[in-house]
């Protein structure tokens, strides 16, 4: 029903009904849509079409009357409440397609509500309104968070803070400690993540990333492949994290999407326009659209595998998906118990690495419910996957690096230890912030590093990285073996190019720091191999090293070739 027969057709009734009607009418669809899962995206685009149409009718009509319906008792904490579950329909939708724009509207509606004060008029009077303005500033962090906005984030962690104190001391007999923890979760979060953050973004960056329609074309390559899909997986016993965002996947979200431009996020309108609908096209034409991500946590293997196959069923022709998991090693003895007479599986768990060993994506103890065997994966390699494997037992994937089941399977894993970082995962860091993680490293802090020092290294790093990518595609026109085609048919992708030359950087790092050097279980691995002109031991990665290093002065630190000694002067 559109505007216009909405106000046609109810001449004679009151308007505070035909409000009413319409807020039941949104609350019903929103309920529908609040718990669609974040996978089978294309199943659910016209369920959004149609929760999202109600409430522009709604915020549209409530605009239109607002005063007769204050006259009929609206309160203001009511149209905050029809704001909140706009924001929370763009910022769902972002997380089902990783459409920037969806999350820059999201952030709009919540900036309206939190500057208007929509809440605050008997807020500490009304437990339940005290606890719709918690979970609203929450679910606020969160966006807030996404886009990097990390003024408004300490300005709401505050207020968060200020709120949760007056409600102890007014609700003397309300139970308050799950939103205390929530400021535990969010400080340390903060604390863990700020140190370098605000160095370069986690995004590609056209500003600081190479250009992706100038990389190099890649010869000798039968197809090129894109990112379109991303699943990504993330649990540990008492990592960071922020309500079900943890640390790794936030890092690893941020590295697979664009950075906006200048001109990026313009918006379609505002809180007051009442214009927005979900087929405006306001993305940035200037940037190609982000992978879609479906991020899990602390998901059951069964969940994990409707995710895989629905994500795997939906995988264009030209795409490749990423699949990244940061978890513990379950610590199993035995493999799963499934009766399977499947000739693969057989062989795969009768080869090369460790089929009893999994990594766990929760807690312990449930049976084996949140444990990932390599041989759980092997269906899934009929189609192109790229996987990340953070474990201590990511050996045990290497299990699947014949291709059993149709396609080689790309993968880059985490060395089985490692030092230095107790806040987050090293090798994650090195992807995702790769000059971070080297600071990390070596026992640097934010605060000891000079501005100039920290350029110097970007710098340094970022013609390395384009350098080595280009000798990669530049080698395969001269000799058309000399790179598997599984990383071939990815190299044009620049967020997966840009992963595949971080782990080179981390290799060259980790094999030539001392305390780790020559010691395999510090070092990450690959399959298929690389060729051995990217190998650590070839003088241009270790100039790298080497010029970094300098930049810092903890040379040192590392087995590195003595620097060449300036020759004396004729006498």
């Amino acid at each position: 029903m559109s505007q216009s027969n909405i106000t046609t057709s109810n001449l004679n009734v009151p308007v505070s009904e035909v409000y009413w009607s319409l807020v039941a009418k949104a609350d019903k669809k929103f309920s529908k849509i609040r718990d669609l899962p974040y996978y089978e995206r294309n199943r659910y685009d016209t369920y959004f079409y149609k929760v999202f149409k109600v409430y522009t009718q709604l915020w549209k009509f409530q605009q239109d009357n607002r005063q007769k319906l204050v006259e009929a008792g609206l309160k203001r904490w009511e149209i905050g409440d029809i704001a909140s579950r706009i924001g929370q329909l763009y910022f769902g939708q972002y997380m089902r397609t990783s459409v920037a724009s969806y999350l820059s509207e999201s952030y709009i509606f919540y900036e309206a509500i939190l500057t208007r004060e929509y809440f605050k008029d008997g807020l500490l009077q009304d437990v339940n309104l005290a606890n719709k303005q918690l979970r609203f500033i929450a679910r606020f962090l969160t966006v807030c968070l996404m886009l990097n906005k990390r003024e408004m984030v300490y300005r709401l962690v505050s207020q968060l803070k200020v709120l949760v104190a007056d409600c102890k001391r007014t609700f003397q007999d309300t139970d308050f400690i799950e939103w205390k923890l929530v400021i535990q979760e969010i400080t340390k979060f903060l604390k863990v993540d700020t140190a370098f953050m605000n160095t370069r973004p986690l995004r590609y960056s056209l500003t600081l990333d190479v250009e992706p329609n100038s990389l190099p074309p890649v010869p000798n390559v039968i197809r090129n492949l894109k990112l379109r899909d991303a699943i990504l997986c993330s649990y540990h016993p008492n990592e960071v994290k922020f309500s079900e965002l943890t640390l790794d996947n936030f890092r690893m979200l941020q590295c697979l999407e664009w950075e906006p431009s200048g001109s990026f996020y313009q918006s379609s309108g505002s809180l007051t326009s009442g214009q927005h609908a979900v087929n405006q096209e306001i993305s940035d034409p200037t940037l190609p659209p982000n992978p879609r991500k479906a991020v899990l946590y602390r998901p059951s293997i069964t969940h994990f595998l409707a995710v895989l196959a629905t994500v795997c069923e939906e995988l264009p022709p030209d795409g490749v998906l990423l699949l990244y998991i940061s978890a513990p090693d379950a610590a199993c003895t035995s493999p799963p118990s499934d009766n399977t007479n499947s000739s693969s599986v057989k062989k795969i768990m009768n080869g090369s690495g460790d089929h009893s060993r999994g990594v766990n994506l929760g807690s312990k103890g449930n049976g084996g419910l949140n444990v990932i065997y390599p041989c759980d994966l092997v269906p899934f390699t009929r189609r192109p996957l790229f996987l990340v494997i953070d474990s201590e037992k990511s050996n045990a994937f290497k299990s699947l690096e014949r291709e059993v089941n149709g396609e080689a399977v790309a993968m880059l894993l985490s060395p089985t230890s490692s030092i230095g970082d107790p806040n987050g995962s090293q090798f994650t860091t090195f992807l995702t912030a790769p000059l971070q993680a080297f600071l990390i490293l070596i026992g640097f802090s934010g605060p000891d590093i000079q501005t100039d020092k920290l350029n110097e290294a970007e710098r340094v790093l970022s013609l390395a990285l384009n350098h080595w990518g280009d000798t990669l595609a530049l080698n395969l026109a001269v000799s058309p073996d000399s790179l598997h085609p599984v990383w071939a048919q990815v190299l044009n992708d620049p967020f997966l190019r840009r992963l595949l030359l971080r782990f080179i950087f981390c290799r060259a790092v980790l094999s030539l720091y001392t305390p780790t050097s020559n010691k395999k279980e510090y070092l990450p691995d690959c399959s298929p191999a690389l060729p051995n002109s990217v190998s650590p031991t070839h003088g241009a990665y270790k100039e790298a090293v080497h010029k970094i290093a300098d930049i810092f002065g903890v040379a040192p630190m590392f087995n590195l070739p003595e620097p060449l000694q300036p020759k004396p002067p004729d006498v």
